[in-house]
């Protein structure tokens, strides 16, 4: 027995200190909240439209926020803080903490047009190449451009206001700007075939050398029967898809436009390339654009700066009451650490060490999603911390009182060893009934709630489970060797010396005597 205990503890403390030791040395530590460490706050305003105005109720708006978490949280922003404000101006706010590039992360969230499918009608740079001869404007009629931009739009440098543009008309949009920061080039398209509503997901995937975007389209007519009835044109050159080309447009940006090769699919995964090749970033960020959605209405461009809707959030607030909360708690656990010592004496160092363990295997895992994963802590979270060290340290008292008990109880056990032995098993049952109640709880909330509440809730459960674990193969064996050294003055851990049956009932004559 004694051999497995000194095992258990010299295992968990080499795995404690050794994975410790290496998450420091890989710079790992936790990012910090937009409370702590301030960040980013978008406000999304719809287009001031008397049609998208309309769009603006509150379960589209509900929508939108859900399709903003799912993008938020897919390039590793973690406990996203996003709200509605309704009234007499309804609007989003997204709160961004604890991510290194603030540019991408509003880039992204900021994508939000409706993704649209047209047919190029002419790309200018081809044009340019002298690969494509510029036709007659007349080429492009009323019955393609319906009344939209044409060619003499084109050449004199007319580029369409995405916000302003018909989807039912022809429009004039920009490539994605090249690496040194150059703008895109023109783009005649014609009016919009489908939208992203028929699409059902979408995958960054590297093959032959060559990052390309695999989109699934849903079944049926409402998805893969649109694609081909706008691929049986293209792919016939027909006078609203001369160029055998769909593009996709997203927030007033050709992001690809892809030669069509089959007048007809039949699966519903279709692979989207270039031919040079998409960057991987801009690959993975367009397959999660195309993964999560279009949302239900047009907001305004929150990169635009004369429209003040970026703005930095300080963190100085929060940096206060995480200075003084850390304060408060480690006066409070100092105090707590003396009252256990104290009290308890050596049972008192090992809830110490036990608590020590628990919270170096959480720094580790904290930190490790935070670098991997981009958890953030917030307040919320140290608040989780803090009420999970009262949690941990009520779990010790628990086995400490029951070994007392059993310790000093009349005609009980001859040895404080063999009161461990008895005494644990039993009290590590109610300990882990009553972890797995808090761990419960946790999940309920984490699951059924958003933001600073889910991370309030992951601390708690986290630390629910590793108070388990340190519980388990280091307190209750740190006690076991103990007992073996210094078993025989009980007074060590706290404990009165044994009661036999004769002092017992000795106490009880000179009751009944003085009666």
């Amino acid at each position: 027995m004694l051999t497995r205990a000194a095992a258990s503890l010299g295992t968990i403390v080499v795995l404690a200190v050794g994975l410790l030791i290496w998450s420091l040395s890989a710079g790992q530590e936790p990012l910090l909240g937009l409370d702590l460490q301030g960040g980013v706050e978008v406000v999304l305003e719809p287009v001031d439209t008397p049609e998208n105005l309309e769009l603006a109720t509150q379960e589209n708006l509900d929508l939108a926020v859900e399709i903003l978490r799912n993008r938020v949280d897919a390039i590793g922003v973690a406990e996203p803080d996003i709200t509605t404000q309704t009234g007499e101006e309804n609007f989003i706010i997204v709160q961004l903490p604890g991510i290194e590039n603030q540019d991408e992360a509003v880039a992204l969230v900021g994508q939000t047009a409706e993704l649209q499918f047209r047919p190029v009608l002419f790309d200018l740079v081809d044009a340019l190449r002298g690969s494509t001869q510029l036709p007659e404007d007349e080429v492009f009629g009323p019955d393609i451009t319906r009344g939209g931009p044409g060619l003499v739009d084109l050449v004199e440098g007319f580029v369409s206001d995405p916000n302003t543009a018909s989807p039912d008309q022809s429009a004039i949009f920009l490539t994605p700007p090249d690496e040194n920061g150059n703008p895109g080039t023109p783009v005649l398209v014609g009016p919009t075939e489908f939208t992203g509503s028929a699409l059902d997901g979408a995958e960054a995937q590297f093959i032959n050398g060559t990052w390309l975007i695999e989109v699934a389209f849903k079944p049926g007519a409402d998805g893969l029967g649109l694609f081909n009835q706008s691929a049986a044109p293209c792919f016939s050159r027909a006078p609203t898809c001369p160029f055998q080309r769909l593009a996709f447009v997203l927030d007033g940006i050709v992001e690809s436009a892809p030669s069509i090769n089959a007048a007809e699919f039949t699966e519903r995964r279709v692979v989207i390339t270039r031919d040079s090749g998409f960057p991987e970033e801009e690959a993975r960020n367009q397959a999660l654009v195309l993964e999560f959605g279009a949302l239900p209405l047009a907001f305004a461009d929150p990169a635009d700066p004369s429209a003040g809707l970026v703005r930095t959030v300080s963190a100085s607030l929060g940096r206060d009451s995480l200075e003084a909360g850390l304060i408060a708690g480690l006066v409070g656990l100092a105090l707590v650490a003396l009252y256990m010592l104290w009290y308890y004496r050596l049972l008192g160092l090992a809830a110490i060490l036990s608590l020590s363990v628990s919270a170096s295997l959480l720094w580790v895992i904290v930190s490790y999603l935070s670098s991997s994963q981009g958890l953030a802590l917030t307040l919320a979270g140290v608040v989780g911390l803090i009420v999970s060290i009262g949690v941990s340290l009520d779990s010790n008292v628990i086995f400490f009182e029951d070994l007392k008990e059993h310790f000093r109880s009349p005609g009980g056990v001859e040895s404080l060893s063999s009161s461990v032995n008895q005494s644990f098993p039993r009290a590590f049952g109610t300990v882990f009934w009553a972890n797995l109640a808090t761990l419960i709880g946790a999940v309920i909330l984490y699951l059924l709630t958003v933001g600073s509440v889910r991370g309030f809730a992951l601390m708690l459960g986290l630390a629910s489970v590793l108070d388990l674990i340190a519980t388990y193969f280091f307190m209750g064996p740190f006690v076991r060797v103990m007992v073996d050294k210094f078993g025989d003055r009980p007074t060590m851990f706290g404990v009165r010396k044994q009661r036999g049956l004769a002092d017992a009932t000795s106490d009880v004559a000179a009751e009944g005597g003085a009666a």
